[in-house]
């Protein structure tokens, strides 16, 4: 293996850093991304890793951890310690680097918070989750692994995946139904899967991946055997909840994924079929499956997994129940895991409605007078009524309590529905019935509350929309009902929007993948991304060296205030409201600025404005206007420029 694997990741040193993705970002703040991408290659090339140990406790690793996390909703909930990451945020550095370090030279996991959260169908789902240090720990493992495991992964797994989604999944079962004309599907439900995946066995898989350091299979299996509070010691299962979770269950159903696809889309030929298309140097592989058809006995199969929902998809009933009865009985053997017979069923969805990840599918004529049959597709009859009880909960808590903030958070729902489900062909047509059941209890309890409001809407309607709003939702002709100027998204407000299939080029972890995932580029220095990261500030906590980093790439490495260029030697932190005020390190609170910036800001004598005022020069209205602002929160007066040559 290169040396490059055999020591501590080096650092970037392209002419360019770009403005990315947020994870890819944060990557190349921390010199990770060639790493990555080194393991990717290796691991595509079939590559065992027998070092990852030090890769994974490297101080780069770990700040990218503790950044990748401190960016996730849920690193503001507590585990069993009650530790947060607000706690964490103001270690020092190398403290904080030493810290995880240590954990891990004897790790063992902290007992893990369980937490149940309500199911559809009046059950309730466990959740566990980990301290806030073992979830740093878990995301320094996922790092490092995720990268090894996406080369062996199979395409057609779209389930907690980089860059992958449910619509990825639903545009692929669709396509199939209408492209291949596969209209028998299997579907087969694992009983409690996340619950019942064998630990021995999740090991071995790691290693047949590649994943062949001891120490960190043996890490692994601390965190999988992770006691639950009030349970004790878990003998089996993924933990729902931790962060290296999604991560193994792929694992888990990784070599069912290429065992499926075995039987007919990977099937290996004697005689190499494969063309490549000229236009865009895509592999055609039409003339295997044509040979496939015509020579052997071969039954046509295609097939999508969205983490431990999938399908099957079959030309007839017989070759259906085959791989049903096969499936159930390879799940049962290689990986220990039992179906459930009353949930797993074969559909012929010429005739019956077929359900996957909230929507519900059948192949109709397009119209009447054509014969050939397309995939028409809702919400599912579940999730429609859990939306439907959902909004009716929103306008009830609105009328409880008539502000913006319930507004919002309505409007959010509304809109991650509409988001959501907008890749149903008939989606209008189930809002539109929504819209109409609740139309009547939406009027009794909105109209006077809304024409109570009315002066207010009048004032604050036209500059207080939300961008969304008028967006999404000025084209419709619904009736309108705002509470404080917050209007109330239209739920019948969407149409149904088409969806490409996933671009299998798109990787974290090419050079290639990236161009394709990056948008709107801009250059910064990677020379003052390097120093800044090689060189935090001593005794400051670990939130505001890596808010420092932020702040650089946000502000495109310009001064804040006069959008000088920042260098290495002239830039400066400063917090807008004074940690004497009570002002902490959260990026919020944190600006960077040129020195003499910094010295205006909280400059007093005369004699020493006027001499900063010269080094800066001439500033902008806005400018002045910042910079005063900044001076007023610190506790100083505003400065006047009344000469003209300041302006």
């Amino acid at each position: 293996m290169s040396n490059r694997l055999d020591n501590k990741p080096e650092t970037k040193t392209k002419s360019n850093v770009i403005k990315k993705k947020q994870k890819l970002r944060n990557n190349e703040y921390y010199g990770t991304q060639e790493l990555f991408d080194e393991l990717f290659s290796l691991s595509s090339k079939g590559r065992n890793f027998k070092n990852l140990y030090n890769l994974i406790v490297s101080e780069e690793n770990i700040k990218l951890a503790y950044r990748n996390i401190k960016k996730n909703k849920g690193s503001k909930t507590r585990g069993t310690n009650d530790t947060t990451i607000k706690e964490l945020a103001e270690t020092r550095t190398d403290e904080f680097v030493s810290f995880i370090q240590r954990s891990l030279e004897n790790y063992q996991p902290q007992p893990v918070r369980r937490v149940m959260i309500p199911k559809p169908n009046g059950k309730e789902r466990p959740l566990g989750i980990p301290t806030l240090e073992d979830r740093i720990i878990q995301q320094c493992f996922k790092q490092v692994l995720e990268p090894i495991c996406e080369a062996k992964f199979h395409p057609f797994n779209y389930g907690f995946r980089p860059n992958r989604s449910a619509k990825h999944a639903i545009v692929r079962a669709m396509s199939i139904m209408n492209l291949q004309k596969l209209h028998y599907v299997v579907d087969i439900d694992i009983k409690g899967f996340f619950d019942n995946v064998d630990h021995a066995k999740l090991l071995k898989q790691l290693w047949t991946i590649g994943i062949r350091d001891k120490k960190v299979i043996s890490i692994i299996s601390k965190i999988l055997k992770s006691e639950v509070q009030g349970e004790g010691v878990q003998t089996k299962g993924t933990p729902q909840g931790g962060i290296l979770s999604p991560l193994l269950s792929n694992v888990v159903l990784n070599e069912l994924d290429h065992w499926i696809n075995s039987q007919w889309l990977d099937f290996p030929t004697r005689k190499d079929y494969t063309k490549i298309d000229p236009r865009n140097g895509k592999i055609i592989n039409s003339h295997k499956y044509r040979a496939l058809r015509d020579s052997s006995n071969l039954k046509e199969l295609a097939y999508v997994r969205y983490a431990d929902d999938f399908k099957i998809f079959c030309k007839d009933y017989e070759s259906a129940v085959k791989i049903y009865i096969a499936t159930k009985k390879w799940l049962k053997a290689r990986s220990n895991l039992d179906i459930s017979n009353e949930k797993s069923k074969i559909t012929n969805v010429r005739k019956n409605y077929t359900e996957f990840l909230g929507f519900k599918f059948k192949m109709t004529r397009k119209n009447a007078r054509k014969t050939n049959l397309v995939v028409k597709s809702h919400i599912s009859d579940k999730a429609k009524t859990k939306i439907l009880a959902i909004y009716k909960a929103g306008i009830i808590r609105i009328t409880k309590n008539p502000n913006a903030d319930e507004v919002r958070r309505l409007n959010a729902q509304i809109l991650g529905y509409h988001n959501y489900y907008d890749i149903a062909t008939l989606v209008n047509e189930d809002f539109a019935d929504i819209h109409f059941k609740t139309r009547t209890f939406l009027y009794n309890r909105l109209h006077r509350l809304s024409s109570k409001n009315a002066r207010i809407n009048q004032i604050k309607n036209d500059i207080e929309r939300p961008k969304d709003y008028l967006q999404r939702y000025k084209h419709y002709s619904f009736k309108e009902f705002s509470i404080m100027g917050k209007p109330i998204y239209p739920i019948a407000g969407i149409k149904h929007q088409s969806y490409k299939a996933f671009n299998s080029d798109v990787c974290n972890y090419t050079e290639k993948g990236r161009q394709i995932i990056h948008m709107n580029q801009q250059l910064v220095s990677p020379d003052i991304v390097i120093y800044l990261m090689n060189h935090p500030i001593i005794n400051a906590s670990v939130e505001l060296n890596d808010n420092r980093i932020s702040l650089y790439i946000a502000q495109k490495g310009m001064c804040g205030i006069t959008k000088q260029t920042l260098s290495i030697l002239d830039m400066e932190v400063h917090h807008i409201l004074p940690k004497e005020q009570g002002g902490a390190d959260n990026y919020s609170n944190l600006i960077l600025v040129t020195r003499a910036a910094h010295k205006l800001i909280h400059a007093t004598q005369k004699d020493t404005i006027n001499h900063y005022i010269s080094i800066i020069g001439k500033l902008s209205k806005a400018q002045i206007n910042k910079l005063n602002k900044l001076r007023n929160i610190a506790g100083n007066e505003p400065i006047s420029f009344e000469c003209s040559e300041y302006l």
